[in-house]
């Protein structure tokens, strides 16, 4: 009879459910070495994973499948969070510049998900934006690597945008979780 103590045999590509994302021992958010030391390292391991969780979970769609929505009267969909998040990256960039904001890429409240559309150029566009307004944040913040400095009008600190970012990535990763597993039946990991 096992114990509470005992440690349960490490999943195995024969014992894996068909429905998880990735063999627990293929999966690229887990490395096997120690987590990253200090406190911005953590921060961007732990953004960084969330942004692949995001990618990993529209990965195998086509462009229907992305911009289907989740229930009526909802219009969120996985290409829509993908596009709200390139809005997001940039409006990021507008609380650590004092000048004029950047305008919104796609339009007008909501247009990130009223423009998520079952057209592959739309997709593809998406997914260029995403990865160009990602690095044009982390480049701006990574000029201000002290996570105690306070940045633009509202004097918000770098650590707070590092924290909100990965929020927000988390947040829509639960999101994506429901949505993919209205696609096609695959759940969470």
């Amino acid at each position: 009879m096992a114990r509470m103590s005992d440690h349960p045999a490490r999943w195995t590509r024969s014992t894996v459910h068909p429905d998880m994302w990735a063999d627990p021992d293929d999966d690229p958010r887990d490395s096997d070495g120690a987590g990253p030391d200090g406190e911005l390292p953590t921060l961007l391991d732990f953004l960084d994973g969330y942004r692949l969780t995001l990618l990993m979970k529209c990965e195998g769609l086509d462009a229907e499948q992305l911009a289907r929505r989740s229930v009526p009267p909802s219009t969120m969909s996985l290409l829509g969070l993908v596009r709200h998040l390139v809005e997001v990256e940039r409006d990021w960039r507008n609380w650590i510049h004092e000048g004029d904001p950047e305008p919104k890429l796609y339009g007008p409240k909501d247009a990130d998900f009223h423009g998520a559309v079952a057209d592959q150029a739309v997709v593809d566009a998406a997914y260029a934006d995403l990865a160009r307004e990602q690095a044009a944040t982390d480049a701006a913040l990574a000029e201000h690597p002290d996570l105690g400095e306070r940045l633009g009008k509202d004097r918000t600190s770098v650590r707070e945008l590092m924290v909100h970012r990965i929020e927000e990535y988390a947040r829509h990763c639960g999101h994506a979780d429901l949505l993919r597993e209205c696609v096609d039946g695959r759940v969470g990991q």
